[in-house]
This record gives C-alpha cells, structure tokens and sequence, in this order.
C-alpha cells in the first residue's frame, strides 16, 4: 500500500512538472509571437526583393500588388484556388485535422517525400515570418497565428488578403495583376479555363509559367480543375470540357529589363535555395554579378550578329516581328578570375522566347572542344607544341565496329605539321591521332577538370565535340586556361540580405588548381595562333587586337557554330544556330562556320568590353621559354630562311621531338624566354572548323 501511494504520489508530480513544463514552454512561444495587422489586409504588406547589378545600380524590384475586394474577383477562380488550396477552408477554423493527419501518414510512408497541410490561413500567417526555415517551431508559431487571424476575421477577409498577395510569376503578385498580365482582362472576368490555369500557378510559378512552359501549365490545370470537380464545385464534364479550351494567352509584355535571361537564371535559383515565398514576400536585397553595361553590349552583339547570319543564310524577314523559323544565338560572359557571371544572353529576343540557350541548350561544340585533346596529350604522352604528326586519312579501330574515319574540314590532308600548326588551322585528323594515343578518357578527365558537367560519351569522337555543352560550361572551362589552370565555379550571386540587412550568404572567391600551369600556358600560346593565323583570323581582321586566344568549333552539319575565346581577365563563349538542328548554308550552298557565324558577334561584343582597358599579357611561368622551329618538321628553322612558327617549351623540352624521321636538333641559340610573334608558316587558307 506504501509504495502505491508513493508511486501515486510520484505520477502526480511527474504531471505537474510536465504541465509546468508545458505551461512555460506555451507562453514563451505566446510571447514572440508576432502581432497579427488590424486591418488584416496589411500582413500583406511585406517589402519588396530588390536585385542590384554589379554596378550598383537597382535592376529589378519584385514586389508591389494591386489590391482588389473579394466581389471584384471571379466566383470561378475563387472555387478554383480553394478546391486546390484548401477544400475544406469554409468549415474549418484555421487548421485541417484531418488534412495534417493525412500528410503526416504520407510523410512517414514515402520515406522522404514531405506533403504540405498548411491551411489558406497557416500561408497567410506565414507572412508575418521573415524566416522562412522550414522547422517545427516555425509552424507550430504558424498555426498559433493562424489561429488568431480565423477569431479575429472573417473567412471573406482571410481569403480576401490571400488572393491578393500570392505570387503567379512574371512579376505579377495577386489574382487582379495575374489576370492582366497572361490574359489582358480584370479578375472578375475570368472564364473557367482561364481561372483554372491561374490557380495553378502559385505551386510552382517559375515550373508552370505559361509563356514558357505552356503544356506544363495545362498539365497544372487538369489537376485544378479535377480538385474542383472532385469537390463538387463543377462536373467531371464541365472538367473535361474546360480543359479542351484553347487558351488565348496575352502578348508577353515588352519593356522587361535588360539581362531578362540572366534574372531568369537568377530568380530560378534563388527559387531552387530559399524557395517561392522568400524571394517574393520576404523583402530580400540580392548583388549579383551582372555588369549592366556589358550585358546591354552583349545583347547588341547577338541581335546584330543573328541579323547578318539572316542575310547570309537568306532567312525571309519575319512576319510580325516574329523570330519563328530563325536562327538563334547565346553569349555568355565569365571574369576569368572570379567565375562571376558578366553577361548572359539566351536568344534572339526574350520576350518571343524565354528558352535559355545559354544554360539550357546543350549543343555539340564541334572542334571548340579540341584545346582538351591537345592538353590531354601533353600531360598524358609528354608531347608538346612542336612535336609532329602527319596530317593524313586515319582510321581508328573500334572493337566491336567500323573504324572511326574522321575528315577534314577542307577534305584535303597537309603531310606533318608540328601541334601548334594542328591546333591553329583545326586539323581533324590531327586531333583523332590524339584522341587514339590517349583515350577518350583523359580527354573526358580535363574536361570535367575546367567544369564541364554535361554528359560525355567515353568514344573516340568526343574529341571532335560530338557531345553536347552549353555556352555558360564552355565559357566557365575556357576561364581555366585564362587563368593558368585554376578553375572558378561561374556564379551569379554576390550577396544575398534579408529585409533587415543581415546577411544571409555571400560569394567567397576561391578557385582550385585543375590544370599544371606551364602545360595551360603551351595551350594558350596555341590558341593565340587561332586567332592570329588559324581559322579565327577573322577576330583580328575585325579590329580587336589585345592579347587573345580561344577555338573556333563547327559541327559536321553546319547544324551549330563557335566560338570560345578569352583574354587573360574575361573568357566569352558564342554559340548560334536553329533551335531544331537544320543546316546553315549560304545562297551558294557554303556552309556557315564558326569563323563566319559566331566568331563576329564575339569579336563585337569584345571590342566594347575591352575599350578603355589596359593591355595585358597572359603570365609566363618561369619554366617557359619560346623558341622558333619549323611549323612542318618541328625542328629549327634554318639559316638565313623564315624564322618558322614560335612555340612554347616547358623546362625539360629543350628539344623539338618527333619530327617525321625521327630526327631531332637542338634549338638555335634564338630561344628566349618572352613571348614573341608567330611567323614563317606556310600558307593556309584558314577554314572556319
């Protein structure tokens, strides 16, 4: 009997400790609450996201609503939003038992996957939150608030201030802008099919925006218009027949700011990081690393340079100012020694076409892909840019199936040259005997050393840009050997505040040795002869003259051109072609390369970017030095004849190896150690590869 009274007496003391507990935990949480707005349409009144340009200079604001009464707002869109949102929104009192039950078992069973229960209310509630981390303090303080506002207002109220301040994308923030901006008409007037689409939206604006991903957005509202007709507020026909409709979306808007696809690769990541309801609603303050200047350059540049290529493929004028049936074109500008983004241009015209080609089309690069091959070979087989090789048919075995058989650009083979010479003129057949020696797999390897990240198939033509990239990963891979072989992750981001200027990241710049430093610089050298004397001479022809280097690339089909240069501070890749792979070639059947189709609009864009600046060399490491040889048998020019071709050597090749014959010299005394120019080289008709 005495110890079940103690045990008694232990129990109630156990309770009147937990509920102590309980107690003091429930009114330090009551006590930071925030204070729910009296009127409640002011929890809508969260301060705007700015985003800032490099320069300083405000580029974008996104926030601003245009408040409407619940009456000015379509009966339609109204059972759409609930029956998507919160079915049950009219009965309960803030907070769906059943609903959360059901999340909770779905939680638990997917292993994984978190399903949402948050009432119409708890999502306003969240407004007053300038935290946004998802934890369960967070929503238990949600679901304290939510429960205030549902005994302070009416249903109408809540539902009032929710549809005016949820986000549908493109700038537009609450039901009466979203009507405007997709269908041109006030809120009260949307049909069925057109409240149905908007409904939708706000899950995902960015996933579902109909400009850009119209089918998606149809996809998004079927499930609306089934949750309607689940709960009753239309037929399962009226459903079906609502969603037949053939939308007749508005015009996009023209006046966007300039770099709209560099924001939309902004806002798409931000999304991606803190989510929808931060960056629209918590007031952020974003530095990116756009240069206002050279984006508004770099847009000029593709919209000129996509203008002559309409001239010279013979493209009709477009009906209506469409860019239907056009080629397209993408620049992407990288600080070699930061990765931070410059400029970035996805198309011809962002407001007929959000598609982003310079992140989202992967496109074969054709002979832009070569400087990996040749780094490949020297750091694999010791070789360097005298070394020599035959220019000749090659046939390389494949085990299993027909040999690989590549052909040159010009059809046509030149007997030996040294690498350098290969390089500058884009000699397939030089690069394939590369590719032979050292596997596709070291070739693969640097690639994805300098950042390439895009799918590469470990065959033999990976070496002539049979794989896809994107403009960004090649400009990003070209900044490593900018830099003597450190690689910087691109970014767009410097900073990131919340409302209140605390910072919440901020972009430390650290790069890591991907490359040896003398073998980049070999690479380098040989890449300024693509520019000097190889198939970008037109780069020079131009006008643009500082210290330069890059590749030209051209796809077999003429389907895709090139060009990828760099100067020692700003790397700058240039892709242009149809959308749907078709084959660009003149009146005369000529195919367009990358020499004739994207090395101008580089050459345009560089011309202005650079103006102004000081000149400056790429480094030389201390373990380099030059030395002319004869750019056909690799050996020293001899007396009294052309100076030859200029090469880089690294400490240790004090010999030109590889001669045809076997035979090798030492280098005249005319070695130095600084750069000089290129000369001597036999006549070739650069061809654009």
């Amino acid at each position: 009997m005495r110890r079940l009274r103690a045990l008694f007496y232990g129990c109630l003391l156990l309770l009147g400790v937990g509920t102590a507990a309980l107690l003091i935990f429930f009114f330090v949480v009551i006590r930071e609450l925030p204070q729910v707005p009296e009127p409640l349409s002011r929890i809508i009144e969260t301060p705007p996201t700015e985003i800032y340009a490099a320069t300083g200079e405000r580029i974008m604001l996104i926030g601003g609503r245009e408040v409407v009464p619940l009456d000015r707002v379509s009966p339609l869109f109204i059972q759409a939003v609930t029956a998507t949102e919160d079915h049950r929104f009219w009965e309960h009192h803030g907070f769906d038992k059943l609903r959360t039950v059901k999340a909770f078992w779905v939680t638990l069973a997917s292993g994984g996957r978190v399903e949402g229960a948050s009432t119409i209310t708890q999502q306003l509630a969240k407004n007053l939150f300038f935290s946004f981390h998802r934890t369960y303090m967070r929503k238990f303080r949600e679901l304290l608030v939510a429960l205030q506002i549902e005994s302070r207002y009416s249903k109408r109220e809540i539902l009032e201030a929710y549809i005016n301040q949820i986000p549908f994308g493109v700038g537009a923030h609450g039901v009466e802008q979203a009507s405007q901006v997709f269908f041109g008409k006030p809120a009260l007037q949307l049909t069925l099919p057109e409240a149905a689409l908007l409904a939708g939206l706000p899950k995902s604006p960015t996933r579902y925006h109909p400009f850009r991903y119209f089918e998606r957005a149809k996809e998004r509202q079927k499930v609306v218009l089934s949750r309607m007709a689940a709960v009753g507020a239309i037929t399962a026909e009226q459903a079906e027949k609502a969603h037949q409709v053939r939308l007749q979306l508005r015009e996009p808007g023209g006046g966007e700011p300039a770099g709209s696809y560099f924001l939309d690769a902004l806002l798409k990541d931000l999304e991606e990081r803190y989510g929808t309801d931060v960056v629209h609603h918590a007031g952020l303050k974003v530095f990116t690393t756009m240069d206002s200047q050279l984006q508004a350059w770099a847009i000029d540049a593709v919209q000129a340079g996509l203008a002559r290529l309409d001239q010279v493929l013979g493209v009709p004028a477009p009906v209506g100012g469409r860019t239907a049936g056009r080629p397209q074109g993408a620049l992407v500008a990288v600080e070699a020694h930061s990765g931070a983004v410059r400029a970035l241009v996805g198309g011809r015209d962002h407001a007929e076409s959000e598609f982003n080609r310079a992140l989202q089309s992967n496109r074969q690069p054709g002979s832009g892909f070569k400087p990996f091959v040749y780094y490949a070979a020297f750091e694999k087989l010791g070789m360097n840019p005298a070394t020599v090789l035959i220019d000749r048919k090659v046939a390389v075995p494949i085990p299993g199936q027909a040999p690989w058989i590549p052909r040159n650009f010009s059809g046509e083979h030149d007997g030996p040259m040294i690498l350098k010479r290969g390089l500058a003129h884009s000699v397939n057949a030089i690069a394939a005997q590369l590719v032979e020696r050292t596997g596709p797999a070291a070739v693969i390897d640097v690639a994805r050393r300098c950042g390439i990240r895009s799918p590469l198939a470990p065959v033999h033509s990976v070496a002539l840009g049979t794989s896809g990239v994107s403009p960004l990963e090649m400009a990003a891979a070209f900044a490593t050997f900018a830099t003597g072989g450190i690689y910087h992750e691109p970014f767009f981001i410097r900073r990131v505040e919340d409302y209140q200027g605390r910072i919440l990241e901020e972009r430390l710049l650290t790069g890591r040795r991907a490359l040896d430093a003398a073998i980049t610089f070999q690479l380098v050298d040989m890449m300024r002869a693509v520019l000097d004397e190889g198939t970008g001479s037109v780069i020079r022809q131009m006008g643009f003259a500082l210290p330069a280097a890059g590749k030209t690339g051209t796809t077999d089909e003429f389907n895709d051109v090139w060009f990828t240069g760099f100067t020692p501070t700003l790397s700058v890749s240039v892709w242009a072609g149809f959308d749907r792979a078709v084959s660009m070639r003149d009146s005369h059947g000529r195919g367009v390369t990358g020499a004739r189709g994207a090395a101008p609009i580089w050459a345009d864009f560089m011309r202005k970017a650079t103006e102004g600046g000081p000149q400056r060399e790429f480094p030389v490491p201390g373990n380099i030095r030059f030395a002319p040889v004869n750019p056909i048998t690799g050996q020293a020019p001899l007396p009294g004849g052309p100076r030859g071709m200029e090469v880089a050597l690294r400490e240790g090749q004090s010999k030109p190896s590889g001669a045809p014959g076997g035979g090798r010299e030492e280098l005249p005394d005319g070695e130095r150690p600084a750069k000089g120019t290129a000369g001597g080289a036999p006549e070739r008709r650069p061809d654009g590869n």
